[in-house]
């Protein structure tokens, strides 16, 4: 863990992509979802409310999204931060170790999230989203670290291929990528430890098999970050973001071209579903680093870049600390006194505003939770 970091050595874009994404976990997600409840009878507002919540199984909302951009991300960082070691004489023994210790830590760091300190094991969910980022992180940088782009690439295929292959393949029989009946729960089931989140310990999300795609999603990421990291002498900052748009579309077309015979699931983290959020992720990736990186454009950042810098601590401290309790204490009157919708948007956006500023004081006392 890291109590400060120098600002300067930080591509803002990722800060800012980063804080964009975790602003719909920190809030920003029901904020929208009560201001639709101003025109419940609209078009607009109907389908706007259905993408602040996840698909029960297959297919895509935005709220889909958000956890594999995350994870997208800390793919992107990692070129940076493995030449930075680099640089600074670190041994590959070094580097190796504290790739390791950093996804061993998030693993950690879901299952307190999940309840550790209740010390109830019997119902203990091991798997979590940041456990989940942990490993496939993890698995990623190592192979990263140790693989040129042509075998990683190679390995990505692979992956993705082979994951759609044992599922259309095991246990077999007419729906294999049902809830009901398909291999990522089947192992899970077998392999995972402690409690599984879904149908009385039937299914988990964030289990053991479905970790192998993840790490393409992280391996993606790592491949932006290697073009966001050439020189500008060898390829222009335009061209970059050409590239990475270029990459994105034909993910793009890849993974809808796939989704006729593996269906887009973010629950099995189906191949299909890495390509188009991979996709989405570097049209992202590239909007925010042209407006940013390129254009200069970074006043308007600071907001996002408050929370992008401290995700983490976010993360953990919604389940820590009373956030909504101190927005009713300030707001709580007010909103008393309003019609049910206009309470609604008062409380959400309390609750955003308690959070973004509890992560303002962190910013400018320079305090950053670093795994």
């Amino acid at each position: 863990m890291e109590t400060s970091l120098n600002k300067k050595d930080r591509l803002l874009s990722l800060d800012a992509l980063r804080g964009f994404d975790m602003l719909f976990i920190m809030g920003l997600a029901g904020l929208i979802t009560a201001l639709c409840n101003l025109s419940p009878d609209a078009g607009w507002s109907s389908w706007l409310t259905n993408q602040m919540e996840h698909v029960e199984w297959d297919g895509l909302r935005h709220h889909d999204t958000i956890f594999p951009l995350f994870l997208f991300i800390a793919g992107v960082s990692f070129p940076f931060s493995i030449a930075k070691q680099r640089k600074a004489g670190k041994t590959e023994t070094q580097i190796l170790v504290k790739i390791i210790k950093r996804g061993l830590i998030l693993v950690l760091l879901g299952i307190i999230y999940n309840g550790l300190f209740k010390f109830d094991f019997a119902s203990l969910r091991c798997a979590s989203v940041l456990g989940r980022i942990g490993l496939a992180w993890m698995f990623a940088a190592l192979l990263f670290t140790k693989l040129k782009t042509k075998p990683l690439a190679i390995i990505a295929a692979v992956i993705l291929v082979g994951y759609w292959l044992l599922l259309w393949l095991v246990p077999g029989g007419a729906d294999t990528y049902s809830f009901e009946n398909n291999a990522v729960g089947a192992v899970d089931r077998v392999l995972m430890p402690g409690r599984l989140i879904y149908g009385n310990n039937h299914f988990d999300p964030e289990g053991l098999l479905s970790t192998l795609p993840a790490i393409v999603t992280a391996l993606l990421g790592m491949f932006a970050g290697q073009i966001i990291r050439i020189s500008p002498e060898k390829l222009s900052e335009n061209k970059k973001v050409i590239y990475l748009i270029a990459a994105g579309a034909v993910l793009l077309a890849a993974g809808l071209i796939w989704n006729e015979v593996f269906p887009i699931n973010k629950k099995l983290w189906s191949s299909s579903f890495v390509c188009v959020v991979a996709a989405y992720s570097l049209f992202m990736l590239a909007i925010f680093y042209y407006i940013i990186d390129v254009k200069g454009y970074r006043r308007w950042t600071l907001f996002f870049r408050v929370v992008g810098m401290n995700s983490i601590t976010i993360y953990l401290a919604q389940s820590i600390i009373g956030f909504q309790r101190i927005s009713t204490f300030f707001l709580g009157g007010l909103a008393a006194k309003c019609p049910e919708v206009w309470a609604n948007i008062i409380n959400t956006s309390g609750y955003v505003a308690v959070c973004w500023l509890f992560l303002y004081f962190l910013y400018k006392q320079n305090i950053f939770l670093k795994v």
